[in-house]
């Protein structure tokens, strides 16, 4: 047999042009519409991040010792502590007892109409468990956590103290915290574990925190303090 010495050669298309994919044309409209969704993912990630660091700070329970015992005020009918601030006053009363600090001091203002302060109610309250008025100090003009926590400063830096733990509601702790530090205060915590609140109104709570201390953020509390309480 014999093979040919001629080559084969294959014959391959001419390739003329390449094809390319066309990427989307992003429209004005599409621009902003991712925009606005980036943003809301942002800040959907900031709100749920704060929403873990109010409840981590509610779980906070220091016994340093301090200068004072801060109770954040709630609700008083006249002059009668309702049982959520009761709760804070009682847990207050324990820190006082096991002496975490010489001083209590009980804050809150009142509504139009009432003849009792929130303050004036918790430092009477805790008067007839067995504090002695000289370890009451009493803030009762502020309206606001912000604005009672001022008054606290100015009590407290008059006397030249400046350590405190505050006792109030889990979901209210770091907000509390934040804002007396901005204050000057030097802040540990210690929340009630004895509210009668319920667990759904718990967890709207620490939602609606969460988002504030995220708006504050940006803003600062100060500018929160009319839509707040």
């Amino acid at each position: 047999f014999f093979f040919s010495s001629r080559r084969r050669h294959t014959r391959y298309p001419l390739v003329t042009g390449v094809q390319t994919c066309a990427l989307p044309i992003l429209t004005p409209v599409r621009r902003v519409f991712l925009v606005i969704v980036s943003i809301g993912a942002v800040g959907m990630l900031l709100v749920g991040s704060n929403v873990v660091q109010v409840w981590m700070a509610g779980r906070a329970s220091d016994t340093t010792s301090v200068d004072a015992i801060v109770v954040m005020g709630a609700a008083q009918y006249d002059g009668r502590p309702t049982a959520q601030f009761k709760a804070r006053l009682d847990h207050a009363f324990e820190l006082w007892s096991q002496g975490v600090a010489p001083i209590i001091v009980t804050t809150g203002g009142n509504q139009p109409g009432d003849r009792f302060t929130e303050g004036g109610s918790g430092a009477k309250y805790l008067n007839g468990l067995g504090v002695d008025s000289s370890s009451l100090l009493i803030e009762e003009s502020g309206s606001t956590t912000r604005q009672s926590l001022v008054g606290v400063a100015d009590l407290l830096t008059s006397r030249g103290a400046s350590r405190v733990v505050i006792v109030t509601e889990p979901f209210h702790a770091l907000r509390s915290k934040l804002i007396a530090q901005d204050l000057g205060l030097i802040v540990t915590l210690s929340s009630t574990r004895t509210s009668p609140m319920g667990r759904a109104d718990t967890i709207r709570h620490h939602i609606v925190e969460g988002v504030g201390v995220t708006v504050a953020q940006f803003v600062g509390f100060a500018a929160l303090d009319d839509w707040s309480n």
